[in-house]
């Protein structure tokens, strides 16, 4: 089987293959981070790829500073609502109740899979970087936090969209900063 390369998908130092509302996101230390500590967030903030991916391996680092109740998500296979600061698509979700799980933003609203919530506390690591690996190729959909698998999930609707942007996202609420980085990219074949 023919080698696929990683690739990195942020330089560490620009938002160069990068869009959004740089309101809420800045570069620091080698890392996008998202949201501040100074006021509340008051809509969900989306940096989005201006590349789509459609089968792929992407790996990256997070954390969350500030509010325990902070909350935000990787998106992928995702598209802008045009002229709205939504997004549609699947995000791998960040803090709360809900690390680890698969949530259809924008569509179905709702979780899809997700670890039982008691694993949550000895999976994540809620004051330091966690490691997410997210998996899509075909219909299945698989999710690694710090390592454990936290999702498996099999896409049904023949009508979901197979492609789109990944963007990093920090939700509206409390004033916190979700820090990424090191975000690269295994791309794979259709049919792969």
């Amino acid at each position: 089987m023919k080698d696929h390369p990683t690739k990195s998908i942020f330089d560490g130092k620009t938002f160069s293959g990068w869009e959004g509302n740089m309101d809420f996101f800045r570069i620091e230390d080698g890392s996008i981070v998202a949201g501040r500590l100074t006021e509340k967030i008051p809509n969900n903030e989306f940096l989005c790829t201006t590349s789509e991916y459609e089968n792929f391996e992407l790996n990256l680092k997070f954390k969350i500073v500030g509010s325990p109740q902070a909350n935000a998500g990787v998106q992928f296979r995702t598209k802008r609502i045009p002229n709205h600061h939504e997004v549609i698509g699947f995000q791998a979700d960040i803090g709360q109740k809900y690390w680890g799980a698969l949530y259809d933003e924008s569509r179905r609203r709702k979780i899809l899979a997700g670890p039982p919530a008691e694993d949550i506390p000895k999976i994540a690591n809620v004051d330091g970087w966690n490691d997410y690996r997210i998996v899509a190729r075909g219909n299945r959909i698989q999710l690694f936090l710090n390592g454990h698998n936290t999702v498996d999930y099999l896409e049904e609707d023949p009508e979901i969209a197979k492609s789109g942007v990944i963007a990093l996202q920090v939700h509206s609420g409390p004033a916190c900063e979700i820090w990424y980085k090191d975000i690269s990219i295994i791309e794979y074949p259709a049919g792969n």
